[in-house]
């Protein structure tokens, strides 16, 4: 596969944790905002500031970019939002700051307000076949 089909169309999203009960409180990550940004911190090319704004770009072949922002409460992370394209192996790698795949997460497409679980992004971005 051409290294430009494995990118992404851009999108403006927010990762949210999937709720284990959907009348449950609100749900949260079960990593703090501390540990996501070390993380996030940890990947090459990577610049994370201390409100929780980062940016992350490719070393080389097709140029992508993701500019993001971490939002915390109540000392848990409650999502963080993405704003660019990637290939998708690097978008897993921001996932796994998350603690995924053992937390599954939700997407929600900002502009259109959609909420859809991951698989079905992935397929909208074109990473995944169905």
């Amino acid at each position: 596969m051409p290294h430009a089909a494995m990118l992404s169309t851009a999108f403006h999203i927010r990762i949210l944790p999937r709720p284990a009960d959907a009348d449950g409180p609100r749900p949260m990550f079960a990593r703090t905002f501390e540990q996501v940004a070390q993380s996030l911190a940890d990947l090459p090319r990577m610049f994370v500031e201390p409100d929780g704004s980062f940016v992350w770009v490719a070393a080389a072949g097709p140029a992508w970019q993701i500019d993001g922002v971490l939002y915390d409460g109540a000392e848990r992370l409650w999502y963080m939002e993405l704003q660019g394209r990637c290939p998708p192996h690097e978008f897993d790698r921001l996932l796994l700051a998350l603690g995924w795949p053992e937390t599954p997460v939700r997407v929600q497409l900002v502009r259109e307000g959609e909420l859809m679980e991951e698989q079905e992004f992935r397929r909208s971005v074109g990473w995944a076949a169905g």
